[in-house]
Order: C-alpha cells, then sequence, then structure tokens
C-alpha cells in the first residue's frame, strides 16, 4: 500500500497536508501528512524515537495546532469545533498525564464523565455503570478509596486508561498506553483495547511485535512522514524493519496469531585484540 492512500472512504477523523512542529521557525516535525483512521478498527503508530508519532497524535486530539493542513472530525475542521463536543467525541490519554494532588482513583475516573453532564442533569445512572464498567475492565476497583499519587507507576497508569475508557467517546487515541506496565498487564491492556466493541483506536506504540499482533491497521513513520501503512500482515517485512528502525531482522508468523513476528538477528560478535596487540602499550 502506497503511503500516498488516505485509507478507507469511512474515516471519522482524517489528517490532510499535516504540518506539526512546536516552534515556527523550528523545521517541522511532521511533513505535509495525510492519514485517515479507519472507523471501527485498532490503528497503531510505530516508527523510530522523535519520528513523530506522538506529535501526530496530540494533533489528532486539539492538542497541537497544525502548522499546515488540518485534522477534519467529520468532516469539521477540529478547530472550529466546541471543545465539549470533541471531547464527547475523542477521548485521549496522553503520554504523561498528571493527577490533582490528593484526588483518589474513583474521582479521577469519574472526571471521565464530564464532557457527558450540563448543569441540570448531574450525576446519572449512565455515569455510574460507565465508571464502574472502566474500572472493572482495567483492574483498578480495589484501587477505587486510594489516592493516585500514592500508586505505582502501573497502576496509576491503569487508572488514566479507565478514565479515557469511563469517557464513552467513539474514538479513543492512547499515547503509549502499556508504559509502566508490566508484560502481563500490558497484555491485558491492548486485549481489553483490542476489544473495546464499537470503538475506533489510534495507538502510538514502541514495541513492534505488539503493535502487530494486535493492530487492524498499522501506520510505519520515519522521518515525520508515513511510509508505510495497512494490514501488519500485508506491510510488516524485514525490508521495512531496515529502513524503518535501521534493524537487521527475519520476519516469520506468530505461531500463536500468526501475526508477523520480528526476529533481530543474531548480534555481531565483538572483535577482539590479539595477545599480542593486547600487551602492546
Amino acid at each position: 500500500m502506497s503511503p500516498a492512500e488516505t485509507g478507507p472512504a469511512t474515516a471519522r477523523l482524517t489528517a490532510r497536508a499535516l504540518t506539526l512542529s512546536y516552534d515556527e521557525a523550528a523545521r517541522p516535525i511532521v511533513d505535509g501528512l495525510d492519514l485517515a483512521v479507519p472507523d471501527g478498527q485498532v490503528t497503531v503508530i510505530v516508527g523510530p524515537n522523535a519520528c513523530g508519532k506522538s506529535t501526530t497524535l496530540r494533533a489528532l486530539g486539539r492538542l497541537l495546532k497544525p502548522r499546515g493542513g488540518a485534522v477534519l472530525l467529520d468532516g469539521q475542521e477540529l478547530s472550529t469545533l466546541p471543545t465539549r463536543r470533541i471531547a464527547q467525541a475523542i477521548g485521549l490519554l496522553p503520554q504523561s498525564p498528571t493527577a490533582p494532588e490528593a484526588i483518589t482513583v474513583a474521582d479521577l475516573v469519574s472526571r471521565g464523565r464530564q464532557p457527558h453532564q450540563r448543569w441540570w442533569q448531574q450525576w446519572s445512572e449512565a455515569d455510574e455503570r460507565a465508571v464502574t464498567e472502566a474500572m472493572d475492565r482495567t483492574d483498578v476497583t480495589a484501587l477505587a478509596d486510594r489516592a493516585v499519587d500514592e500508586l505505582s507507576g502501573g497502576q496509576r497508569q491503569r487508572v488514566w486508561i479507565a478514565m479515557a475508557l469511563a469517557q464513552e467517546t467513539d474514538l479513543l487515541l492512547l499515547d503509549e498506553p502499556t508504559t509502566y506496565l508490566d508484560i502481563a498487564h500490558q497484555v491485558e491492556v491492548l486485549n481489553l483495547v483490542r476489544h473495546l466493541p464499537g470503538r475506533t483506536v489510534v495507538a502510538v506504540l514502541h514495541d513492534l511485535n505488539q503493535a502487530a499482533r494486535y493492530a487492524d491497521h498499522l501506520v510505519a513513520m520515519k522521518d515525520g512522514r508515513i511510509v508505510a501503512r495497512g494490514r501488519p500482515g500485508e506491510i510488516v517485512t524485514a525490508e521495512l524493519v531496515r529502513d524503518v528502525f535501521g534493524l537487521d531482522a527475519l520476519v516469520v508468523p506468530d505461531p500463536v496469531t500468526g501475526s508477523p513476528l520480528v526476529v533481530p538477528a543474531a548480534p555481531t560478535a565483538p572483535t577482539l585484540p590479539s595477545a599480542r596487540e593486547a600487551r602492546t602499550p
């Protein structure tokens, strides 16, 4: 699939000629990016450090104003839409969220319901159900009365994911959602994300094998541009891994899922000095 393709016709969230930077005078981090997020699927963005993955996700969630081009929701530029409408449609879990001091787990997860409330209609049974289900799914119910700042990094990450789920948006953006999690909780979270009914998910992941296993649609970035996109089985090759990550590897079928599994090539043994060279001052 060519990087120039913009994806399926059914895409509520799209980017057109998107150019991004944190300083108008600086070189763009993302330059001329076109992207259509497939509805009802899990899209995972991968690439080396500083390639523009998280920057792109921030723009999709309107946390970063485009320097050029636009992000569109249902055909309308995000910059023209009311904040409440965006919050009701797009949930975003940034890379390093910060909780208010001394807030409890239950209170933080409950904040995910704010976009759905009005001054004349406060807490409802629907709000209670959404919060309870989100906490159950992320295994944080037993932590409900604990202060968030007393939790371990992995526990806090699961609480933030619970808040994003409680928001019950159709579109969910996750920036490295497995950060701080041990391998068991990484798998739990990714299984959860993979099976959210009716949700469109965009996630940034560092682990290419996890991305290939859980993504319906994979986007590979390098130097601020998309170099490949499509189903993992169609685009994850040894050539792609070498081009994007600079890594020689074999790509074989995962014995459990059949998805591409990247196996790094054997390390090159270091060249040791000869005994004579070692004695030379």
